[in-house]
């Protein structure tokens, strides 16, 4: 990203379904006539839509959202801009972005602490900075938490589905990509095998192969296939390869 022209404001976007935490926001940027706010917006799913049609330079984005989340709004993004994160919540996943995101602030915030913020961000639009990189890493460090995922965002061309995890019957690994099938059809996303294993209920789902994980509820059979193999049978009548190591999970699991 070229250093902004000094004549050129530099364009941003809100993202908080609280009214009066984007008021606070619009009322400190006054100080930074060089900032231009192209877009409020009150959801994951409006955020979505307003970045893709303006493609902000900066992003101040709020963690708890209804719909969809401030982490679920950023996998699904396909060019990232610098990003200041809000939140009222102050636990691990604060800590897991302060490294990799520009900043982020605590509501209630100071005019002061914000000004750092924004210091930093408009400091970082310089021809060094990397920012797909700093997602990139930022996407690491998501999968290094132990958060259990309730539900997976996915985007298809223009379309986000919110897929429960209850209706997954299972994930099966495809290259760079995961396939996750469910009730309603196959869906894919770009993460790793490994972070489903380390974000799914471990009491309701197991890597029975490096190319698989179930839901235990969705285990029909599981049956003998050669000398010393073993297939489960899906209630659904998929048939999945068992790897030995995934058969003693299996059955550490079942309390077979």
């Amino acid at each position: 990203m070229n250093k902004p022209d000094p004549a050129k404001k530099i364009s941003a976007i809100i993202v908080d379904d609280e009214e009066l935490a984007r008021k606070v926001i619009l009322k400190y940027l006054e100080a930074f006539p060089q900032i231009e706010v192209v877009a409020e917006c009150e959801n994951g799913f409006t955020g979505l839509k307003a970045i893709g049609k303006y493609k902000p330079q900066l992003l101040f984005l709020d963690i708890q959202m209804p719909k969809i989340n401030g982490f679920e709004l950023l996998e699904l993004l396909d060019e990232q801009p610098l990003i200041i994160f809000s939140t009222a919540h102050d636990n691990f996943a604060i800590s897991a972005f302060e490294h990799s995101a520009v900043d982020y602030l605590l509501k209630p915030y100071s005019q002061n602490r914000f000004d750092i913020a924004v210091n930093k961000a408009i400091e970082k639009l310089g021809p060094s900075v990397s920012i797909k990189n700093g997602l990139s890493a930022l996407g690491d460090q998501i999968a290094g938490s132990p958060e259990m995922l309730n539900r997976i965002v996915v985007k298809t061309g223009t379309r986000v589905d919110v897929i429960p995890v209850t209706d997954i019957d299972y994930i099966e690994a495809a290259d760079d990509y995961v396939e996750i099938n469910s009730k309603n059809g196959c869906y894919i996303k770009q993460k790793t095998m490994r972070f489903f294993e380390d974000h799914l209920d471990p009491e309701l789902f197991v890597r029975v192969h490096r190319s698989f994980i179930v839901s235990i509820h969705q285990i029909s059979k599981l049956e003998p296939y050669s000398k010393d193999s073993y297939i489960i049978i899906l209630k659904n009548g998929k048939e999945i390869n068992v790897s030995k190591n995934g058969l003693s999970r299996l059955k550490e699991v079942l309390n077979y």
